[in-house]
């Protein structure tokens, strides 16, 4: 009988805590934008839909698509593995963005209303500890 309250307990508790990391993203916003003189574009992750501006100035009005449960599973697993109190410490692993061999990034999370965001770092190397996110959220936009 103990093991069966045990069991049940576990299982309450490990889909509580899944359901509050996921109710977390739903309130989160999630922006990456990556630019030259040439080139712009910001991703803008807000509960399940994905927004692809690729217009500087904004007058045009964004790309909006919903995201499927599967990659939103996706995406609030590699929410979860972010430590947002480090995101503004992250160091950038290349600085091919200084001689225009790649283009400036940033990635910004405004979560419970603080905002968390990175420096900047080179498109398409992200640092380590949020590589998974960013490479997943731009995977998504290239496939709308």
């Amino acid at each position: 009988m103990k093991t069966v309250l045990a069991l049940v307990a576990t299982v309450i508790l490990g889909s509580t805590c899944s359901n509050k990391k996921q109710s977390d993203l739903e309130n989160t916003v999630i922006e990456y934008t990556a630019n030259t003189r040439g080139f712009y574009q910001k991703i803008t992750v807000v509960n399940q839909e994905l927004s692809v501006s690729k217009d500087r100035n904004e007058t045009e009005k964004p790309t909006t698509t919903p995201i499927s449960d599967a990659d939103w599973k996706e995406l609030v697993t590699d929410f979860q593995t972010i430590e947002l109190d480090k995101v503004e410490t992250l160091k950038a692993p290349s600085e091919k963005r200084f001689h225009d061999g790649a283009a400036m990034a940033n990635l910004k999370i405004v979560h419970k209303e603080k905002t968390y965001q990175s420096k900047t770092f080179d498109h398409g190397t992200p640092p380590k500890e949020i590589e998974k996110l960013v490479k997943k959220i731009n995977a998504l936009a290239e496939a709308n």
